[in-house]
């Protein structure tokens, strides 16, 4: 949400008129270290008081509820509300390198595998890292596992032994791809130097 967005309406959500918002200095605060909301206590509009960003305010968590206090005066009362901030699909994943090099001997057996650096992606559930896909080769497949914590890890696995007489390098695109509407990427390079 950008700056001032509309966030609720108090007055309406506390079956008051604002003129008793007003009349009473109805403020708001937000629990934690920083200031979020801002309350019009002549219309009992609660607006952000700054961009709101999810991946900031609650990083890697799968729900984010922010919570802040009305204060009342005459007579003094307190009321505990709370924001849920949704996720929406503004990142995309990132691999923490743009190039993997692996050195493989061409004496490597099918069947081998080799670890990949995994994307990460700030957004969270759907929206975040769902899948990572190789471009079509000879000699090369992915295997993609789940982590019992969701997590998505990929490693190269070698279908056709290696000939460096044929190939002296091999250049692959690895994409990892998010789930939100539309779907977000990041790519990497996979650079292969076949060993004699």
């Amino acid at each position: 949400m950008e700056r001032d967005s509309f966030v609720g309406n108090i007055a309406q959500d506390l079956g008051l008129a604002p003129s008793q918002l007003a009349a009473r200095k109805a403020r708001v605060v937000s629990e934690g270290n920083q200031q979020l909301f801002r309350l019009n206590p002549s219309t009992g509009v609660l607006t952000a008081k700054e961009s709101l960003d999810r991946e900031e305010i609650c990083p890697q968590s799968e729900t984010c509820t922010v919570f802040f206090t009305v204060f009342l005066d005459n007579p003094l009362q307190l009321i505990r509300g709370e924001v849920e901030v949704v996720d929406v699909n503004d990142n995309s994943p990132v691999f923490p390198e743009k190039e993997m090099v692996f050195e493989i001997p061409e004496t490597t057996l099918p069947g081998s595998s080799f670890p990949l650096k995994n994307a990460r992606d700030k957004d969270v559930g759907s929206n975040g890292l769902q899948n990572y896909s190789l471009e079509s080769n000879s000699h090369f497949s992915l295997a993609v596992t789940t982590r019992n914590d969701g997590a998505k890890y990929a490693e190269l696995v070698l279908d056709q032994q290696l000939d460096r007489e044929e190939n002296m390098e091999m250049n692959l695109l690895l994409t990892a791809t998010d789930g939100g509407s539309p779907p977000r990427s990041g790519t990497a390079q996979i650079r292969i130097v076949v060993l004699d």
